[in-house]
């Protein structure tokens, strides 16, 4: 099922995004302070005017099919400090204030849990 097209998310931004065939585009959660990368969720345009407009992050729940707030169930809140888009439009970087855990796993970080790959590590010539 695709997220609802309905929006109050001003038009001048509207053009400025790409979306995915369900109407979606990624949004890169960043601790503002740290510049720790928290979360990576997905937003359609209600939920960029949401988050743009009430100082809260919202996401699209592509498993639930809904608009879910951070922090209004888990208390772990994101309250937004900045929101930047790629060269592309098809990316966001919000950058927030977190209070407790990003993670639904209860961590800080979505990127603690699942551990470092294995990586050649590349160096300046």
């Amino acid at each position: 099922m695709a997220a609802p097209l309905e929006s109050n998310l001003d038009p001048n931004i509207k053009k400025l995004l790409k979306r995915d065939s369900q109407g979606l585009f990624v949004a890169v959660i960043q601790q503002f302070d740290s510049r720790e990368v928290l979360m990576v969720g997905w937003m359609n345009d209600e939920a960029l005017h949401r988050t743009l407009t009430t100082g809260r992050v919202t996401f699209w729940s592509r498993s639930r099919q809904e608009y879910w707030r951070k922090g209004d169930t888990s208390g772990h809140l994101q309250f937004v400090k900045k929101v930047s888009i790629d060269c592309d439009g098809d990316a966001l970087l919000v950058e927030v204030d977190q209070v407790g855990a990003a993670c639904h796993t209860g961590t800080r970080s979505c990127f603690e849990a699942g551990g470092v790959l294995p990586a050649v590590v590349g160096e300046r010539p």
